[in-house]
Order: structure tokens, then C-alpha cells, then sequence
């Protein structure tokens, strides 16, 4: 079925935005229609309407992209893939099958309910799997089993070849090879439209974790506390972080500007066998920070579930397991749509003094007549099964050596304050990377190097485009990004999927 959503229709005022709502930048920069499709047969279909009309396509799951390159579309037209939700389709054998439009929270509940597996991606629930996966897609599991790419064994994708003619195609390590690496990882909006992930195993889904934290009041915040902070949580990251038996365990600090009134720490853990009957890992941890702040100012949460203990008990320190689907579908949903902007890099060692001092003198900055509430530095913990080097060469995704993943984060509702807020997040961030640790000639980025490993294209930002370097920042400064423009350059020649930051020919 497909379904086209022109400007005379009623759902068009709504279908045309993004969860940003920076974009559509205007009425001009909007798609003249959207087509919704539910099947492959109806992408091919559409999607040849929208070559032959000369219209540009873009391409949609959930909606999360970050920067405006889905509905900045002048004239164009919008391949809507939310209703592209099947589980299982008769051709599929005894394969998983997660298709574009399916959320990850529904990804999470089909899998579990149907055949107690599960996949590493996002603890947002609401992002569709569709632009996820194709760029990487990673979670609070990953550490444990890696990314979600590392467990692809098929993808359906409809590409456009020099004639316009769309040509669906069913890739793998086998068959048009090249074109299935591209698509683990590189991102979306480059080489054709994804129909289907196909996942010949998967790993078995936790039946228990914990679900914890340690927070801490800014009003009792000095500099030599938060860099205390700030470096323990690095310090473990980059030591104690590599040994197996911490591999379960997710952490992520959560640096949210002072005008919140606090900022701390959560985590979720389980043992490799799935359930929670040793906590020592997780004990030792929380220990950490609360030595590093014994006096006032901090307080220890237990977010434990009212639910009823599914195979667990009570055990030491309030530490309460509850069951694994009930904590992973009661998460976060994603948020509301709202204005934001959003920076990434990939760190391979800890914070220096010098970083987390930039850190805290940028959380405590004001912008005169700009509320700065909902600007956060998220730094998650890294690492495990996602440095498995050998996977670099199979998949498109070069960043096997890092041991935090840093992603900056500001949302407000008036667009009065965007200039404010992003001249506040570009001048953290450029802040932060010039200091002795960045080669001059990359000033101003997270360049792969002894201490960075450049930025993660599923978060992206168009900032960098300032950088002539900016492809080696997100796909390393090897050889990958030559290969996929090589990619490119046979399986969609005539560039029909393009955004600011697509590969380029």
C-alpha cells in the first residue's frame, strides 16, 4: 500500500516536521509530499513515481535524524517508512527480520515475546530501526555483544541504477558483498532505500538486570570535585572497564549544564548468564563515587521496579534485579519533539584535568537571556564487544578502540534561543578540542588519533563540514571512506540519495 500526503491534505502539516522542530527550516524548505509505504513493492513503486516526476527522495523511519536531511526538501518527496513494520514475512525463512519502520521498543518487546532474543541497539525507544541500524546502532549492551551491524546477515534495499530504474536488491557477505558492508554502518540517505534487516542469530535476551544510579547536587559542585567525578568515571572506562567480567555492565554519566540543579550517573548490569546473582562488579563501581564524594552533595538512587521479582531477591545495597523486558520497555521513549542540536566523539583514553576543567567551566557558563536547561554532556561507556578490530574491515564502522562515546545534547522549545543555545554547543565543543592533546592541524575536532577516534555518523552535525577532513572524522582516516565511495559511485551513480553529509562520489 502507498499512500501520498500532498500539501491539500489534512495529515500534511504534521507528516511534513521532524522531531526536530529546527526543520523544516521554512515553509519553502519543506517536502511538497510524503509517501507512506508499507511494503517493499510499495517503496519500488513510489519511489519510481518520484524518479520519473524528477522529484529529489529522502527517506524516514522514525524521524530522529539530526540535522535537517529528511525534510529540508524543497520540491522533493518523502519515503515515510513508519508503516513499514512487518516481524516476519514468508520469504524469510527461519531469519529474524526487523523492518525499517518497526520502533525499538516493538523490536525489543517482538523479539523477546517471540523467541526470548534481542538486539544491542538504543535505550530510545521511539527511534525507528530503519536509520539506526544502517548506522551502526549501539546500546546499553553493546559492551557485552557489540553492535547491532556486527550480527547482520542480510539487508534489503531498493537502489536506483544510471537508467532510473529502481532495482530492489537482496545483499550479503556473499552476494554484492560491497554493498552490504556499506550498509553496516556508513548511515542513511546514501545509497538506496532499506527495505529489511535480516539476522540469521542474535544473541538471548537478559532475563534480569539492575537498574541504578548516584546523583549529585550542583549547589555543592566545586572544580576539583566534578573533575574528581569526571576522571573516575574515565579512569574505570580505560583500566578496570576491559576485564570480562565488567562486560555487562553500561554507564553513563550524565553532565547536564548547572542551571539543572544536578547531574549523575546511571547504570544497568547483568552477568553474562543473563540474570543478576553477582553484584560485585556493580557494588565496586557505585564505591568508586561515593569516596570520590563523601561529604554532602551527593545521593545514591536505587531505580528499582515496584514489579514483582521475576527468579530474584533482594541483594545488598538495595540493589533489586527486576526482569529485563519490563526495564527495557519502561525506559526512555525518545523524548518529545522539540528544538535541539547534538556534537559526538569517541574518546580512547580518560578525561585529562585539562578537558574536565573545559567540561565544568562550560556546564557552569551562562548565555545571557538564553535558558540553558536541557543542555547535557552524555558520556556512556564504550568498549567490550564493540572493539572487536576484525569487524572493522566487515562492517562500516572504523571506531574499535574507544572506551567512551560522548554525545552533546541540547534541547529548548523557543526559537528565539537557537542562536544563543548553538553558539553556546559550538564553542564548548571547539573548546574542548583545542587543547595539547588535539594536533593543530584538527583543532577543533575529536580527529582519530592516540586519543580520539573522530565522530559517530548517527549523530551528525553539519558544523564539521567545515572541516575539509570531515569524512575522516566519522569514517576514520584509513581506507574505509574511499571504499565507500567507491560504493557510491556503482550503486547509486547519479547521486538520487544525497544530504549535506551523504558519501560523496
Amino acid at each position: 500500500m502507498e499512500i501520498t500526503v500532498t500539501q491539500n491534505d489534512p495529515r500534511y502539516d504534521t507528516l511534513k516536521k521532524s522531531r526536530n522542530l529546527r526543520w523544516p527550516s521554512s515553509a519553502a524548505d519543506a517536502a511538497s509530499q510524503i509517501d507512506l509505504c508499507d511494503s517493499a513493492d510499495a517503496v519500488a513503486k513510489s519511489l519510481r513515481r518520484i524518479i520519473d516526476a524528477g522529484m529529489r527522495p529522502t527517506v524516514r523511519s522514525g524521524g530522529h535524524c539530526y540535522e535537517d536531511f529528511v525534510v529540508n526538501n524543497p520540491g522533493g518527496a518523502i519515503l515515510d517508512l513508519s508503516i513499514l513494520n512487518y516481524a516476519r514475512l514468508p520469504a524469510d525463512g527461519e531469519r529474524y527480520r526487523i523492518s525499517p519502520g518497526m520502533k525499538l521498543g516493538d523490536v525489543y518487546l517482538d523479539l523477546y515475546k517471540r523467541y526470548g532474543v534481542t538486539i544491542p541497539a538504543g535505550s530510545c525507544y521511539g527511534v525507528g530501526a530503519g536509520g539506526h541500524i544502517c548506522g551502526g546502532g549501539y546500546g546499553v549492551l553493546s559492551r557485552m555483544y557489540g553492535l547491532t551491524v556486527d550480527w547482520l546477515s542480510a539487508v534489503e534495499i531498493a537502489t536506483v541504477d544510471r537508467q532510473g530504474k529502481v532495482v530492489p536488491r537482496l545483499v550479503d557477505k556473499t552476494k554484492e558483498p560491497d554493498l552490504f558492508r556499506a550498509c553496516r554502518g556508513a548511515g542513511g540517505g546514501n545509497f538506496g532505500v532499506v527495505t529489511g534487516y535480516l539476522f540469521d542469530k542474535l544473541p538471548r535476551a537478559p532475563e534480569e538486570l539492575i537498574d541504578a544510579g548516584i546523583g549529585f547536587d550542583w549547589q555543592t559542585m566545586t572544580e576539583d570535585r566534578f573533575v574528581h567525578i569526571v576522571q573516575t568515571f574515565g579512569n574505570y572506562w580505560e583500566t578496570r572497564g576491559k576485564d570480562p567480567d565488567t562486560l555487562g555492565l553500561f554507564a553513563g554519566l550524565e553532565l547536564a549544564h548547572s542551571s539543572s540543579g544536578r547531574l549523575g550517573i546511571g547504570l544497568q548490569f547483568c552477568n553474562p548468564d543473563g540474570y543478576c546473582r553477582d553484584l560485585s562488579v556493580v557494588k565496586e563501581f557505585l564505591k568508586l563515587f561515593e569516596e570520590a564524594v563523601p561529604s554532602a552533595g551527593h545521593t545514591p538512587v536505587s531505580r528499582d521496579s515496584t514489579v514483582p521479582q521475576h527468579n530474584a531477591e533482594q541483594r545488598g545495597n538495595g540493589l533489586t534485579p527486576r526482569p529485563w523486558l519490563d526495564a527495557t520497555i519502561g525506559g526512555s521513549g525518545g523524548g518529545g519533539s522539540q528544538r535541539a542540536k547534538y556534537k559526538s566523539a569517541y574518546m580512547k583514553k580518560n578525561f585529562t584535568t585539562d578537558e574536565a576543567k573545559c567540561i565544568y567551566k562550560h556546564l557552569t557558563r551562562n548565555v545571557p537571556g538564553t535558558n540553558m536547561r536541557g543542555a547535557v554532556l552524555a558520556v556512556d561507556s564504550y568498549g567490550g564487544a564493540t572493539n572487536r578490530l576484525e569487524l572493522a574491515s566487515e562492517t562500516a564502522i572504523c571506531q574499535r578502540s574507544s572506551v567512551m562515546k560522548l554525545q552533546w545534547q541540547s534541547y529548548w522549545r523557543r526559537p528565539e534561543d537557537d542562536a544563543g543555545r548553538l553558539a553556546w554547543l559550538r564553542e564548548f565543543y571547539n573548546d574542548l578540542y583545542s587543547g595539547p592533546t588535539v594536533d593543530p592541524r584538527y583543532a577543533t575536532t575529536p580527529y582519530p588519533g592516540e586519543c580520539y577516534e573522530g565522530c559517530y555518523i548517527n549523530y551528525p552535525d553539519c558544523d564539521m563540514l567545515a572541516h575539509p577532513f570531515w569524512p575522516q572524522l566519522y569514517y576514520g582516516d584509513k581506507d574505509l571512506y574511499p571504499f565507500l565511495q567507491s560504493v557510491k559511485r556503482r550503486y547509486d551513480p547519479n547521486n538520487v540519495f544525497h544530504h549535506a553529509m551523504s558519501i560523496r562520489a
